[in-house]
């Protein structure tokens, strides 16, 4: 195992977050060096560390699982042939260390014997001096190679690069391990890097990257064509190929919505459900080859029928680019809800046109989280949530806001996700009366419920606000945290009709 590791690769060895390591780094109680962190100082750090993975671990694991719709399948080992590729190199590494064991093995035999020779030439007062240097050497050559104690991380450590591969992404800096069958693409996208595609399925060449150093297999064909020069060059398909050995790559990674490009694809309705009497959830299902690129929190405008239409969050993951989430509130009057409700059939198309909106995470800070959802706002909220947890985010809070008790339309979804993550917590607000529509009486309990919540957690004006719902509602939470002494780079707004 190397001396240093990565941040991506030591918290899943010791089975914590990337956000705990970060934390450490920034009190000083481990030190890193250009993103890497030694084997001795994570040990220093994680004494009791083990080879099992901890209740924790599994439990961040199971909810994320649940959060991004993960399969079982998806957490199964690589392919034989990557398998064997990597089992391969760690018998490459072996062969090398044991070359060098009989390598100091025989040097010390040279070494024995060109002491024997001087010491046949020593003067007998000097011969006992030399009888205490060979047995000194003796001591600690024994001593050197008793079987001594068993790093537990180097253990776990030549396990984790049998099963996953990291890889690093230039110029970014971003890091991500590949596990089971995913692509490239693939496991990058449930990390929560959005790195540059279109078709997913190798039509439009849009997720080429070089290969700087490292193995990769091609897992499926395609039909775009890399000429020969590139492919001299490394260039690789990232949706097409997966990581035999630990990558280093050059691949663009959107910064920012500017970097996403207008979308127009024809889904079919998977399914839809119903949340509760007024609420329905919309799930749509786009053609493997033209999948949505879009950053969580954004929005697309839908249509149904002959030109119905409505602008509406996505309520899922950009991880899982092809099933996409809406939450749908029924407004009796409004031709595109009506026709939702009452006509919209499995398998019938709707057309999507986006993504559009700067309701997205600010990912490089180093900030806790607060989410502020009021009525059907949960949805881009959930969004962000999602994606804040493939980063790994240290500190996440939800506070949902609802008109009444039935517009928390989702309170079990908050529920699980509290009680499998240490870091994420959540509290419901019942207003008790309509979040669209707030002046007067209204707006001062608004405030005055806003204000509560401030003086209960010291830590909320030292995080990044984020909120979503009805315009009124919004507006009056946007102006009580700017009032608050809070930049208006840190309150971030979404309207959700």
């Amino acid at each position: 195992m190397s001396d240093a590791l990565s941040l991506t690769r030591a918290a899943r060895l010791i089975g914590v977050t990337r956000a705990e390591l970060q934390k450490k780094i920034q009190r000083g109680e481990m030190i890193s060096h250009d993103g890497m962190v030694s084997v001795g100082n994570l040990l220093a750090c994680y004494p009791d560390a083990q080879l099992e993975d901890t209740a924790e671990s599994r439990r961040v694991a199971q909810i994320k699982e649940r959060a991004f719709g993960k399969r079982v399948f998806e957490r199964a080992l690589p392919d034989a042939e990557v398998l064997a590729a990597r089992v391969t190199e760690l018998g490459k590494t072996l062969a090398i260390n044991q070359g060098q064991v009989k390598q100091f093995n025989a040097l010390l035999g040279k070494l024995w014997d060109k002491l024997a020779e001087i010491e046949a030439r020593l003067p007998p007062e000097s011969r006992m001096t030399m009888a205490e240097l060979k047995a000194w050497i003796k001591e600690e050559v024994e001593s050197a190679m008793e079987p001594g104690f068993i790093n537990p991380l180097e253990i776990k450590d030549n396990i984790l690069r049998i099963i996953t591969a990291q890889v690093t992404i230039l110029p970014s800096g971003h890091d991500f391990l590949v596990e089971g069958h995913d692509t490239l693409l693939e496991a990058a996208m449930r990390s929560g890097i959005p790195l540059n595609y279109g078709c997913s399925g190798g039509n439009c060449g849009l997720c080429k990257a070089r290969v700087v150093s490292g193995e990769v297999k091609k897992t499926r064909s395609h039909d775009f064509v890399i000429s020969e020069a590139e492919r001299q060059q490394g260039y690789v398909l990232l949706c097409s190929n997966t990581a035999v050995s630990d990558l280093v790559i050059e691949a663009p990674v959107a910064g920012s919505v500017q970097d996403i490009p207008l979308q127009q694809i024809d889904a079919h309705v998977k399914n839809t459900g119903h949340l509760n009497d007024d609420m329905l959830l919309l799930h749509l299902q786009t053609p493997r080859t033209q999948r949505l690129r879009f950053l969580a929190g954004q929005s697309v405008t839908l249509r149904v029928g002959q030109a119905y239409s409505a602008e509406l969050p996505i309520a899922s993951c950009p991880c899982d680019d092809r099933n996409l989430l809406f939450h749908i509130h029924r407004q009796p009057g409004n031709l595109f809800s009506d026709y939702i409700f009452e006509h919209l059939k499995h398998n019938d198309m709707v057309e999507i046109e986006g993504p559009q909106g700067e309701f997205i995470l600010h990912e490089k800070s180093p900030r806790p989280l607060y989410f502020f959802a009021f009525d059907t706002g949960f949805a881009p909220i959930k969004s962000l949530i999602e994606h804040a947890l493939s980063l790994e985010a240290e500190s996440i809070c939800l506070h949902w806001f609802g008109s009444s008790q039935q517009h928390i339309y989702l309170p079990n979804m908050a529920h699980a996700w509290q009680d499998a993550l240490d870091n994420f917590r959540h509290e419901e607000h019942v207003a008790g009366f309509d979040l669209r529509s707030v002046s007067g009486k209204r707006k001062e309990t608004l405030l005055g419920q806003l204000g509560d919540i401030v003086a209960a957690d010291a830590e909320l004006l030292q995080g990044d606000i984020y909120i979503a719902g009805p315009e009124d509602a919004v507006n009056i939470a946007e102006r009580f945290f700017l009032g608050q002494g809070l930049p208006k780079t840190r309150v971030a707004v979404a309207n959700v009709k």
